[in-house]
């Protein structure tokens, strides 16, 4: 890579004695790519730590209201599975409304065997049924089996599984999924099977702080955020994205002007601007023609003739001054439209070829991982009082970031300082001032960056150990500062540059100065009780490992055969699991 010389200019920054604690701790960072100083925020729920993390939460309510489990997931389903929201509601407005609410009801005074006759009449099918052969639900409504069994079916089909309400008119309790499982259970066990993976799924799909991993193929991992969903994560199987949109990870960029760059990016539009600016519709059969020399008298592969200037059909008979019977001198509003259109595409391929410049380098720049491990290797064996290489692969790891950092700031300029966005929000003095402020930035960061990754192909194993120590108080100097670039940069978004819009919508994920942090996984241990006033059997899933005497399984469940029997497969899509 073709560089000027790696010592800082005037205009950039410099490192000086100040700085020596955060070079030092910068340096001895062993796991500076991966976990933030705070420790990880963010979980890895698996196949096999999903019921795990879904009765965490059930255990909380479990023990706070005292109630069966299954009333207690009736109420997270309800609040999408946001504990803290649900006893917020609780503290606010009693525990009658937040069941009444959800459709719970506790059933305190059953009916005794002696009070209930031998027959009993199901108002479904309008049939006497013996009275074992009925289920009466909490709510106190009573039908025969086969009419709920029914009822079931129909609304898991129908994708209701899990608020299944009560069969009787304007009755809003929901079913209890342990009376739901049974009776389906007898007759159709796929049925049953079906409900249990949707109310399983539903710690996922239902809250908004758990979500799938994009990757693809479906490694089968979700992703929990502890803290703020705004955020951007990186998943066990290496997938880096953000947690709101699901996108590839895109800061300093906002979710709706990544949506919108990568549009533009893979689709059309930008051809059509192409020949907008380039080519003149045939005034007979409208297919587009391009100039490609000589006078204003152009003609068509149909046969037909028409004037460059307007577009207008015309004779063949002209000079090279006009054309015969034809004057069009007067300004017509569609050369303002092309001038227009290329004006917008030239903006564009400003912003795209230095985004994807910076996107490539990052590409190239990805294969000297190998590349500087030989080279460790290589300078490890050499007789020398260095053995510490640390500060090398931290460099890479900055060059790598603040790469990424510097290709999607590109994306976030053209629609910053664009029309698409925000036209009304700024006046076009503010606008100017405001793209000063960030393009020195964004220039500052460029040239630094393009200097620590000069430095970083330097083949240092052939220096002297003089020469390598002055290589490595350079990387630590430039990585220090563009650091520091990267976060005046973000800040400056959130505050100069986004922070004072009246929209509320273009919000940006944070800067990590360690990087996109890594998801920890979620252990996988079973409890079997809990300390309520009523008992809840959390059963430990047929089909686990081993456990040691804290209930901690030593291995991860087996996967079955089939679908059939035992636990099923969340890397399944539902439709095989209902074939099969």
């Amino acid at each position: 890579m073709e560089m000027e010389d790696y010592a800082s200019s005037d205009e950039d920054y410099h490192y000086d004695s100040d700085q020596d604690d955060s070079v030092e701790a910068y340096e001895n960072d062993e796991d500076y790519a991966l976990l933030s100083s705070k420790g990880p925020t963010t979980k890895v729920i698996t196949k096999e730590s999903l019921l795990v993390a879904q009765r965490e939460d059930l255990r909380r309510v479990m023990e706070m209201l005292s109630v069966r489990e299954q009333h207690a997931r009736t109420l997270l389903i309800y609040h999408r599975w946001d504990v803290e929201k649900l006893f917020a509601v609780y503290v606010d407005k009693g525990k009658a409304f937040l069941f009444g609410e959800a459709g719970v009801t506790v059933d305190e005074h059953p009916d005794s065997d002696s009070s209930v006759p031998s027959t009993v009449m199901c108002y479904i099918c309008m049939e006497d049924v013996a009275r074992v052969e009925t289920t009466r639900m909490d709510c106190g409504h009573c039908f025969c089996n086969s009419c709920w069994i029914e009822h079931f079916i129909v609304k898991i089909n129908e994708g209701q599984s899990k608020r299944i309400r009560c069969m009787q008119h304007k009755c809003n309790s929901i079913c209890d999924e342990a009376v739901v499982r049974t009776l389906l259970s007898r007759k159709h066990p796929d049925m049953a099977e079906k409900y249990e993976r949707f109310l399983l799924e539903s710690y996922i799909e239902d809250n908004k702080r758990v979500k799938w991993c994009p990757s693809t193929p479906h490694c089968g991992n979700a992703i929990r955020v502890e803290d703020d969903e705004l955020c951007e994560v990186e998943c066990s199987c290496g997938l880096q994205f953000c947690f709101r949109c699901l996108s590839e990870a895109h800061s300093p960029c906002s979710c709706l002007m990544w949506e919108l760059w990568a549009k533009k990016c893979r689709d059309e539009s930008e051809t059509v601007n192409w020949i907008t600016v380039h080519t003149k519709p045939c005034p007979k059969c409208h297919k587009p023609v391009e100039k490609n020399g000589g006078c204003n008298l152009v003609s068509c592969i149909c046969g037909q003739a028409f004037c460059w200037l307007c577009g207008g059909a015309t004779g063949r008979e002209h000079t090279w001054s006009s054309i015969a019977g034809h004057s069009c001198g007067r300004y017509k509003e569609q050369e303002k439209t092309a001038e227009r259109a290329k004006r917008d595409l030239y903006r564009y391929m400003h912003y795209h070829n230095r985004y994807k410049a910076h996107t490539d380098s990052f590409k190239i720049e990805s294969k000297l991982k190998e590349t500087i491990q030989g080279k460790i290797a290589i300078s490890e064996e050499k007789d020398s009082t260095l053995r510490d290489y640390s500060w090398v692969n931290n460099g890479l790891s900055r060059l790598f970031r603040s790469r990424r950092v510097l290709s999607y700031s590109y994306a976030f300029a053209f629609y910053m300082f664009g029309d698409e966005l925000f036209k009304e929000e700024m006046t076009e003095a503010q606008r100017e001032i405001k793209q000063n402020l960030f393009e020195d930035q964004q220039q500052q960061l460029e040239a630094n960056v393009e200097k620590l990754s000069k430095i970083l192909e330097e083949p240092f194993e052939t220096f002297s150990d003089d020469k390598v120590v002055e290589i490595r108080m350079q990387i630590l100097n430039l990585s220090t500062i563009i650091d520091k670039l990267c976060q005046k940069m973000y800040e400056c978004i959130e505050n100069d540059l986004l922070g004072s819009l009246h929209l509320g919508i273009h919000s940006i994920a944070p800067y990590k100065s360690k990087g996109i942090e890594r998801a920890s996984e979620l252990s996988v241990c079973w409890n079997n009780k809990v300390n309520t006033g009523v008992t809840a059997e959390l059963d430990r899933p047929s089909g686990s490992g081993s456990s040691d005497d804290n209930g901690c399984s030593s291995r991860k469940r087996a996967r079955k055969d089939g679908v059939g029997g035992g636990f099923f497969d969340l890397n399944l899509p539902a439709e095989f699991v209902d074939r099969n």
